[in-house]
């Protein structure tokens, strides 16, 4: 993975101290609260309902054992003993003292992590694929052209201050498991006549108005990366609405423009900027890539994974949820379910933190990521060291089989933290799984995505999800939305909304009623329920829903 330089080490120190001088005069009152509100936030520092929330990034979700290791400390000492994986691969810390957080930042430093631009109207925690490096389908490494596009876009003088925030995924695979179509910038690594390049994807985004990306170039070469990435944010920057933040987002702009003049315009300004990259950020992308080589992979026998496959049923349905192919012979990809039943989707204490960083020394080339689903990943961890792992993983709390099945719900922080939500997401996600739990059939219902957001910006991906739950206020009331065949993937589709909204009381037996709906309406086990879906139309699924409206039409 990335080492910092000198530069880095240097550039986070002063930005440190700058915040330090910041915080002190917000606390002795030099600075009011509207003063300090774009400073903190240029260091990921937000004001939540209850308390600050620091939001850490960790590009491209990757980090290693002394990194996660530090992430604990911190939440030990200057949080509750927690931290909350986010759908963006950051992490957040929901409780710290403002005196504290340049402290915190210190920490961070200190294993050569930060939180600049993980806020504010600048371009994000560039996020990638979470299997990058090791998914058996992958084209290449995503990692290290995510790596260049943090560089570049790390405190870039001319794109601080955007229309609104910008988020860019990168995926190196044809499956795509980093929903580069619902980013304003995706980008998709593929192979033309031998060479590498990209398909670049502009416009996509969630939110109030969610929109799937568009084509804006099927085939980049990799030279030509960082000037086209340039060109569009420059057009999106002088081009993007500023008098409505609710029409400010990148895909409003090209909806409102069309593709083609967008990309007219683009080209026009890659063909006046072109110059200016003389192939430095070629040469640093050589320099970036030889950190991001493969571990050495060693050969042994598979034979303690085998048995226990066949005689532990336990650590067999793990092994059949949890674990995923890897590019290299005798190996896997280990998915850490942060999602037990009735737990807080994507939390993790430190302890639990401290546990999966001595795993990763151990069995997985001292990697680990972190999915925008919300769960941890070991990526190279060979077979025959799986049993060992699965036993550690139980003991702490994290052996739960359950990745990609119904209780592997994401959910935003919702109304329990956040500032901007209008109902609740956690408590929804935990009655789900603990209710599915109960019933002990979801095993049986297979592959289902359920996405939770507690508000209309859509934290939760609830657009893209297989079912799509989105809390909002009725007249002081928490009701909750549903919506069908979302699909966050190559596929990528925006959910349809079934009609009108549920109770809080309501809604986990809406939930079991469409569920149940997809067991009796699926054509054999084999079929997802977004094939059903896709299969039958939304029909079916709205009368299993509202039975009280099938009756009444009767």
């Amino acid at each position: 993975m990335y080492s910092y330089t000198e530069f880095d080490d240097a550039f986070l120190a002063e930005r440190n101290a700058q915040f330090r001088a910041q915080v002190e005069r917000r606390i002795d009152g030099s600075l009011t609260e509207d003063e300090f509100k774009p400073l903190r936030l240029m260091n990921g520092l937000y004001l939540q309902l209850h308390a600050y929330m620091l939001r850490v990034a960790i590009p491209y979700g990757t980090l290693n054992g002394r990194q996660m290791d530090q992430l604990a400390m911190i939440a030990e000492r200057w949080d509750k003993g927690y931290g909350h994986f986010t759908t963006r691969q950051n992490i957040q810390y929901n409780w710290p003292e403002l005196r504290d957080v340049p402290d915190m930042l210190d920490a961070l430093a200190e294993v050569n992590m930060h939180a600049i631009q993980t806020s504010g109207n600048t371009i994000r925690n560039v996020t990638a694929d979470h299997f990058a490096g090791a998914a058996a389908d992958e084209v290449a490494d995503p990692r290290p052209v995510a790596e260049l596009i943090r560089q570049w876009s790390t405190d870039h003088p001319e794109f601080q201050f955007l229309p609104r925030k910008f988020k860019v995924a990168v995926s190196g695979a044809p499956h795509d498991r980093a929903v580069i179509k619902a980013h304003d910038i995706g980008l998709r690594i593929v192979e033309r006549d031998g060479a590498l390049g990209f398909e670049v994807i502009v416009g996509g985004g969630l939110g109030r108005t969610p929109m799937i990306g568009k084509v804006l170039y099927d085939f980049v070469r990799s030279e030509d990366l960082l000037p086209t990435l340039e060109a569009i944010v420059s057009v999106y920057n002088l081009l993007g609405r500023r008098d409505n933040k609710y029409k400010a987002r990148i895909k409003i702009t090209v909806h409102e423009n069309g593709i083609e003049d967008i990309r007219a315009r683009v080209d026009a300004r890659y063909a006046l900027i072109r110059a200016q990259f003389t192939g430095v950020d070629q040469q640093m992308l050589a320099r970036i890539e030889a950190d991001f080589a493969a571990p050495a992979f060693v050969e042994k026998s598979i034979a303690p994974f085998e048995a226990a496959y066949t005689n532990d049923p336990v650590f067999r349905a793990w092994a059949d949820t949890n674990v995923d192919a890897h590019r290299a012979p005798g190996y896997a990809i280990v998915s850490i379910s942060l999602k037990a039943h009735g737990a807080t989707p994507g939390d993790a204490t430190a302890d639990q933190m401290r546990v999966m960083a001595d795993l990763a020394r151990r069995y997985a080339h001292d990697e680990l990521r972190i999915s925008h689903e919300q769960n941890v990943i070991l990526p190279h961890v060979h077979r025959a060291d799986l049993p060992a792992v699965h036993a550690a993983l139980k003991d702490a709390g994290l052996g739960t089989a359950n990745i990609g099945l119904i209780s592997d719900i994401i959910a935003c922080p919702g109304m329990d933290y956040c500032a901007l939500a209008t109902a609740r997401s956690i408590p929804i996600a935990q009655e789900i799984a603990t209710r599915f739990d109960a019933l002990k059939i979801e095993h049986d219902v297979g592959p289902l995505k359920i996405k939770i957001s507690g508000c209309i910006n859509a934290c939760g991906h609830h657009h893209v999800g297989h079912i799509g739950i989105l809390g909002l206020d009725r007249a002081g009331v928490e009701s909750y939305q549903i919506t069908l065949g979302g699909d966050g993937t190559e596929d990528a589709a925006i959910g349809e909304r079934a009609g009108p909204g549920f109770s809080a009381d309501e809604i986990i037996p809406a939930i079991e009623r469409l569920v149940m709906a997809y067991l009796d309406l699926r054509q054999d086990p084999s079929e997802t329920f977004l094939a059903t879906y896709r299969r039958l139309g939304l029909a079916p699924f709205k009368s299993a829903l509202y039975p009280e409206a099938k009756a009444d039409a009767a």
